[in-house]
């Protein structure tokens, strides 16, 4: 993902929040709708969210210090997770409660063309925001399915704001139909109702954003077809013999950390296997450039001297997940 096309989803999204918050805060002045306050509340805690995403893209941006020797790429996982806890607290808690509220004390909507009015123009803005996510996540998406987009992405900033403005939308419509439910019973109810609903659908959203921005803090490699690639790339290389283990993991959206134990020839120099190391990483950073940090420690390929035997050792060692212990880097 581009850091271009990610600012500017997350900067058309702020600024479509900003105005919908102000006019929805002007609904429920005139109207008293528990569904236009819960809106407006959400775009507050949405506004929010896109400060913390830029925050945390500035941040990450950040030089390595002896402190944190792989940098700061991971701050961007931190903010993202913390936009997820933001949505549900602010957001959706606040939405339950004041539905509740309003179940339980149910007050009649004043000035309902406030509400109306209100809600058609942020369903206007709210769809410029999302148009700009779709076209900007168009970009990278390749051929993924959306839900695979969402899953799988590495820069967590376009996922956030993709849901958060599909939530956004179907929270309009949820208030908008509570309000016209509302004004057409004469029962406050419905206005509850649809904060209810609300609070449910910004819960669940956070609930998403919340589980798959936890799995990039703890830390994701790459997917198993990206691997074999490393793979066949690494084996290509001239006095490599073959793959014994590889641990990949993302240091950020931008940093790929590779740590791979390389089977090399019995009778090679030091010359021959520090050479051969050189080229393998000149190879995997040509075919994948997020490759900033490359680890390769050499082994001499037993295997084919020892036959299964030497094999079933070796692979009895990868499966144990250690890291390797002495590594080569250019």
């Amino acid at each position: 993902m581009s850091a271009e096309g990610g600012t500017k989803a997350i900067v058309a999204a702020l600024a479509a929040n900003l105005g919908i918050a102000a006019s929805k805060a002007v609904a429920f002045a005139f109207t008293g709708s528990s569904s236009m306050l819960a809106e407006s509340i959400h775009s507050v805690a949405d506004s929010g969210n896109q400060g913390l995403l830029l925050l945390g893209r500035k941040r990450s941006e950040r030089d390595r210090t002896p402190e944190h020797p792989f940098g700061y790429g991971r701050e961007r996982y931190f903010y993202a997770f913390v936009v997820a806890v933001v949505l549900f607290t602010v957001g959706s808690a606040f939405s339950l409660y004041e539905g509740y509220h309003k179940i339980s004390h149910p007050e009649e909507v004043k000035s309902p063309i406030w509400a109306f009015a209100v809600l058609i123009i942020a369903i206007v803005l709210e769809m410029f925001s999302f148009r700009t996510a779709i076209k900007e996540s168009n970009q990278v998406r390749g051929e993924q399915s959306w839900w695979s987009f969402i899953r799988r992405a590495k820069a967590p900033e376009l996922p956030v704001v993709l849901l958060e403005d599909l939530a956004a939308l179907v929270g309009l419509l949820l208030a908008l139909g509570g309000v016209s439910m509302a004004v057409a019973t004469g029962d406050g109810v419905w206005d509850g109702v649809g904060t209810v609903a609300i609070g449910v659908l910004l819960g669940a959203v956070a609930t998403i954003l919340a589980i798959e921005t936890k799995s990039l803090l703890i830390g994701e490699g790459v997917d198993p077809a990206t691997e074999r690639q490393i793979v066949e790339a690494l084996e290509s290389v001239d006095k490599v013999a073959r793959m014994i283990h590889i641990r990949t993991e993302y240091m950020g959206p931008d940093a790929l950390l590779i740590a791979a134990k390389i089977a090399v020839y019995h009778d090679d120099t030091a010359a021959d296997v520090a050479r051969c190391i050189d080229a393998a990483e000149a190879k995997v950073r040509a075919q994948f450039p997020v490759a900033k940090l490359i680890y390769l420690e050499p082994a001499l390929d037993e295997a084919s001297r020892l036959g299964t035997a030497g094999a079933s050792t070796e692979a009895a060692e990868a499966s144990t997940g250690a890291a390797p212990e002495a590594s080569a880097s250019s």
